[in-house]
């Protein structure tokens, strides 16, 4: 099985959900979304593999999406992914990505869905 995993090593979650791919048998392609961060073809593509949409992988934590007023009810999937695109610290992590589809994976268990 072919697994990608948006990952920021520094995030606890995102190291959870390393480990709990890693105990399956899979060794996953890692993407350092921070240093190597998708494209907004390939944001279009997450959202499409797991018929989300893009409030569905926005870090609405992190305090940069306040600032941005990204958090509004009236702000569109075009802005978020525009902005996650800028600023990629707006994406949240983990997302991982199979063939049975992606999500934010948080709780972190929410990836054994996914194997």
């Amino acid at each position: 099985m072919s697994v990608t995993l948006y990952h920021n090593p520094s995030c606890g979650t995102s190291r959870t959900v390393l480990k709990l791919i890693r105990e399956a048998g899979i060794e996953p392609e890692i993407i350092l979304y921070l240093k190597n961060p998708p494209t907004r073809a390939e944001l279009e593509d997450i959202l499409a593999k797991g018929h989300l949409n893009a409030r569905d992988i926005l870090r609405s934590k992190e305090a940069l999406c306040q600032e941005l007023k990204l958090d509004q009810p009236d702000i569109k999937d075009d802005q978020i992914l525009d902005a996650i695109t800028e600023h990629p610290k707006l994406l949240n992590r983990p997302i991982v990505v199979t063939s049975k589809g992606a999500k934010p994976c948080r709780p972190a268990e929410i990836v054994l869905d996914l194997l």
